[in-house]
């Protein structure tokens, strides 16, 4: 049997659409059910479904208010609050194009991008750094004076036409800006059950900050969307204090990354949550041991999730069907997935080969921002390569074997090894570095950089990592070598770092 999995596409995407208003739909039918709720161990700042569609379209209103043209890109540049998703939403409602952004970015990061999308507006939080571009800057507290604005409309068109705008990290060390149509909401239904069980009575909280996309999407827009209600642990709300949030607040589903998990199981090993059903982990693999521990603590399963950037989950478990031992879980229901060699055609389930997605999944991306020829490569025919190495089982069942690229994976955020080396190496005394992942415990990596040229005082390459790259790509390992090792034709062999570090440190 082939390793190819093709289940009926789900139903089409209405039309005329907008994504925002489906977002929002249930404001009319359930104005008054609490939509969102952030919460710390002390208090709860509530927002019902008709407050959050009010203050959304109110931004909405705002923005048409300021002639911004149609498709204008707003680049947002804020924190962990609700300012995020409200921003957002009303971007997309008025017919412009959101492009969020890692708060923890620096002034030279942000800049590259903003140089990319050149925004028509920047959103700006306070503390968070700005990029050196011409665009005028809306700060929080104008952005929140909108959410009394007279309202927009929601503007509606084809589902397929660009919604909003993500960065991920490309191999080639330059972010892409990964475009995505309207219609992606619709595609996250596919979800709902292949992943989550989400039922409109849950009580999800996802542990991650307002402006990460894990949470946009899977702590927010979903629950939302079903008509469920959102919870959201409030800014500096410590993991510690999780357990207690999800009892007093009665959660039924708990999201998070997997460093999370680790975290609150590191407090207590017994776990009483009575209302929870079970946990969703996704942005890393899980390691056995955690999902172990948080079942004997809690009773509870964790089902996980595989995706990417440029189309979200499309792998999962689920209590419907739990992923066997090993695996990452069962291609979700409307999915149309191969698995292929070399030839760019499926293989024999239990072969080894490249995970590929169909380009009829309405969750697909619309393309790379400005990158056609980068677009065209990702594509074999039918297929989009997503540079996953996999296996299907018989029935099915995927399991991950790693990527065929050098991409690392820092806190849920993929990292092109290149983006750092070409920071590092803008240093004086450097001449060459090579950065990789490399495991330091059984359930745990970093990202280690190999340098050549002066041996540099460790406080001193941190100190410069810091003002040139966001703390989720900063090396945490820095090692001098009088060379770095290269393969016949020039090319850095970042395996054999990683292997020769964790040979040497060992940690069984």
């Amino acid at each position: 049997m082939l390793s190819i999995y093709d289940e009926t596409l789900p139903k089409p995407c209405p039309a005329p659409f907008n994504l925002a208003q489906y977002v929002l739909q249930h404001a009319a039918g359930q104005p008054d059910k609490i939509a969102l709720e952030v919460v710390s161990p002390t208090r709860a700042q509530r927002w019902t479904y008709a407050q959050l569609e009010k203050a959304v379209l109110g931004v909405a209103g705002g923005f048409r208010a300021m002639g911004l043209p149609a498709g204008a890109r707003v680049l947002l540049r804020l924190g962990n609050t609700v300012d995020f998703p409200i921003a957002f939403l009303g971007a997309i409602a008025a017919g412009l194009l959101p492009v969020p952004t890692a708060a923890q970015l620096t002034a030279e990061e942000i800049t590259k991008l903003a140089d990319q999308v050149d925004p028509a507006l920047v959103i700006a939080g306070k503390g968070i750094a700005l990029p050196d571009h011409c665009a005028p800057v809306l700060d929080a507290k104008a952005l929140e004076a909108l959410f009394e604005h007279a309202p927009g409309e929601y503007v509606m068109g084809d589902p397929n036409r660009p919604a909003y705008m993500i960065f991920t990290s490309g191999t080639s060390g330059r972010p892409r800006g990964v475009l995505h149509a309207h219609r992606a909401i619709w595609a996250r239904r596919m979800m709902w059950n292949g992943w989550y069980d989400l039922k409109p009575d849950d009580r999800l909280l996802h542990a991650g900050a307002f402006n990460w996309t894990y949470t946009l999407g899977t702590g927010l827009m979903d629950p939302w969307a079903i008509g469920a209600t959102a919870l959201i642990p409030e800014s500096g709300v410590d993991a510690t204090a999780l357990p207690e949030l999800l009892t007093q607040f009665k959660a039924t589903i708990f999201a998070a990354a997997p460093g999370v998990y680790r975290q609150v199981l590191k407090q207590d090993a017994n776990l009483t949550l009575p209302t929870l059903r079970h946990g969703l982990s996704a942005g890393e693999k899980m390691p056995a041991a955690v999902r172990a521990a948080w079942n004997n603590a809690t009773g509870t399963r964790v089902y996980e999730a595989l995706g990417m950037s440029e189309c979200s989950t499309y792998l999962s478990g689920s209590p419907a069907k739990p992923a066997p031992d090993q695996s990452s879980g069962y291609p979700q229901p409307g999915r149309r997935l191969a698995v292929l060699g070399a030839d760019m055609q499926p293989v024999t389930r239990g072969e080894p080969g490249q995970m590929a997605i169909s380009n009829r999944d309405p969750g697909l991306m619309l393309g790379y921002w400005r990158a056609e020829g980068e677009t065209r490569e990702k594509f074999a025919g039918e297929w989009f390569l997503t540079g996953d190495m996999v296996e299907m089982a018989a029935d099915g069942a995927v399991t991950y074997l790693g990527r065929n690229d050098d991409m690392m994976n820092a806190g849920g955020f993929r990292v092109s090894p290149i983006e750092v080396e070409t920071a590092l190496t803008a240093h004086p005394q450097i001449t060459e570095v090579a950065a990789t992942e490399v495991q330091v415990k059984a359930d745990t990596t970093v990202i280690a950089a190999f340098y050549t040229g002066d041996v540099i005082d460790e406080a001193a390459l941190k100190a410069y990592a810091v003002d040139h790259l966001a703390r989720y790509k900063q090396p945490r390992i820095y090692v001098h070598m009088e060379s770095l090792p290269k393969g016949g034709n020039g090319k850095l062999n970042r395996r054999a770092l990683r292997e020769g570090w964790e040979a040497d440190h060992d940690q069984t």
